[in-house]
């Protein structure tokens, strides 16, 4: 089997489901669930951060990347969070470098929550139709006059970049991911391992 390798991008004040949400998808993620503790899944997944020094996140928790952007492998799919510490990142050009640098390689671009402000200001979503966590919808709007912002939708897919409303939404867009690659049948294995339902239904669950 050749896994399809995940990045998941990290810094300080990072929102915790954000990045937890997609690892779990990705990392449970079976072909054959009747050899589930057999066979690995067909996602490996990284945390990356600028350097290999711990992270703290919203929350508190501390978390150790695999990787730094220095040394980080060639990778398939890389995922954006978001969370308070999006606000800092914004004004980091080491950041804003290396996600433009990524994109360029990667089949599938994703972000979570205020992720997409990370994409939006490194220029990687002018043009296409996109959203956030519904309190930066205007923030999105103000930013981006390029962007099609949506704000009824849960997880936006347009061609290969996938962004998500807010936190859990992360979950959802990963299955999405899952079901790019892999088929709805295997999506939905997944999500019921997790004991998580299906989006069959993509509105946004949260409209204000």
């Amino acid at each position: 089997m050749i896994r399809k390798r995940v990045g998941i991008v990290l810094f300080n004040d990072i929102e915790v489901l954000d990045f937890c949400g997609p690892f779990e998808v990705f990392s449970v993620t079976r072909l054959n669930e009747e050899r589930r503790r057999e066979e690995p899944s067909p996602f490996e997944v990284f945390l990356i951060a600028e350097t290999l020094s711990y992270v703290t996140t919203t929350g508190g928790m501390k978390v150790i990347p695999q990787y730094s952007f220095e040394n980080c492998p060639r990778l398939d799919i890389l995922v954006v969070p978001g969370g308070w510490g999006t606000r800092k990142e914004l004004k980091n050009p080491v950041m804003l470098e290396w996600l433009r640098s990524r994109a360029r390689e990667v089949e599938i671009l994703t972000s979570v929550c205020t992720g997409s402000m990370l994409l939006g200001f490194a220029g990687l979503i002018d043009g296409l139709h996109a959203t956030t966590h519904w309190r930066s919808l205007d923030w999105m709007r103000d930013s981006f006059p390029e962007v099609f912002v949506e704000a009824k939708q849960h997880v936006v897919e347009d061609g290969r970049v996938f962004t998500s409303a807010g936190i859990s939404a992360g979950i959802d867009m990963a299955l999405k991911v899952v079901a790019r690659y892999y088929g709805g049948d295997i999506a939905r294995a997944t999500a019921a391992h997790m004991e998580y339902p299906f989006p069959d239904n993509n509105e946004r669950r949260i409209n204000r």
